[in-house]
């Protein structure tokens, strides 16, 4: 096959020895190169996030009941008020990035400067804001009883319809529990921290209280949690064997412990990713304080953080929709 000189001369311009390909810098492929990895790896995270809550669907925990905390208001319920919040400022922050890079391409220090310290402090207060979504996760609200069988038993008033807290109706029985030290048992294993109501005291509370009933885990036909009777509650309560306070890796009262698992890591991976972005575009904000893309004569280092920039706000667009949304 015969190519014309017009095809060679494009080629070599393009992909010709010494040339940059496309007019794209060393830099900026590279960047190019992670990202496209990075995506990869975040859709893999997300792709068996959805295998697993497709797999689980009547049993995965309600969006609307685990994420209604908003700060400084304390027993006011806000469902998904302050994630929308967080995901607003960091778009916000991929805005001012983009100031900062259409100014570094008019070699103005000052506005560079300004837009880099806005996406800085918009970057910070995201990764603030997670980490006291995470505290909150993690220390729960209203407590559960969990069976032999891995079911996590929630409690309602039967009249408002609202979930009742363990300490609201537990009684205080006394009790000489106390927590497992590896020095004093067999194989020298540390127990978790013991819950400091325990299931007696919950069950004594429970039948002394006509107005609670129970409701599991499992959802029915409307998408909500399936409440029992108030004699089927009574049987239910029998199979409890622990006290679940919250959520970590292996128990978790919201309802499936595999929803903490995915929530722990993905999110986490993702504040990871912002969190090094805000580290980055510090060292970037100094640099262009003291002028040294100004000596080098162009702001392409602030242009190729914006790249990465970008891509993580992109993530949180996914991740928030796979979490929250969905």
């Amino acid at each position: 096959m015969e190519v014309t000189a017009t095809e060679n001369s494009e080629n070599e311009s393009l992909w010709g020895g010494a040339k940059k390909p496309f007019e794209a810098t060393y830099g900026k492929m590279m960047m190019w190169f992670f990202i496209v990895s990075d995506a990869l790896t975040f859709s893999g995270f997300l792709v068996s996030y959805a295998f697993s809550r497709f797999k689980n669907i009547d049993s995965w925990p309600i969006a609307d009941e685990v994420f209604n905390h908003f700060p400084f208001l304390h027993g006011v319920e806000a469902p998904m008020y302050y994630v929308a919040l967080m995901t607003f400022i960091l778009i916000f922050s991929s805005v001012t990035m983009v100031l900062a890079v259409d100014a570094g391409h008019h070699m103005k220090q000052s506005k560079v400067a300004f837009y880099m310290f806005l996406t800085i402090i918009g970057g910070a207060i995201f990764v603030g804001s997670q980490a006291w979504e995470w505290k909150n996760f993690i220390k729960g609200e209203y407590g559960a009883l969990e069976t032999r069988g891995g079911q996590i038993l929630q409690f309602q008033n039967l009249e408002t319809g609202k979930r009742v807290s363990l300490e609201e109706f537990a009684f205080e029985l006394p009790t000489d529990r106390s927590t497992h030290e590896k020095s004093k048992g067999l194989w020298y294993s540390n127990e978790s921290t013991v819950s400091e109501i325990t299931v007696s005291e919950v069950k004594a509370g429970f039948e002394n209280n006509e107005d609670l009933v129970i409701r599991t885990e499992k959802l029915n036909s409307f998408g909500r949690k399936t409440v029992l009777s108030r004699e089927n509650s009574l049987a239910k309560i029998e199979s409890a064997s622990q006290v679940v306070q919250g959520a970590n890796l292996v128990h978790n009262e919201y309802g499936n412990r595999l929803f903490a698992d995915f929530f722990f890591f993905i999110t986490g991976f993702h504040g990871f990713h912002v969190f090094s972005g805000v580290v980055i575009n510090i060292i970037i904000f100094f640099n262009v304080l003291i002028g040294t893309y100004e000596r080098r004569g162009h702001y392409e280092m602030v242009e190729k953080v914006g790249l990465y920039w970008h891509f993580v706000d992109l993530v949180w667009v996914f991740v928030f929709t796979f979490f929250y949304l969905v």
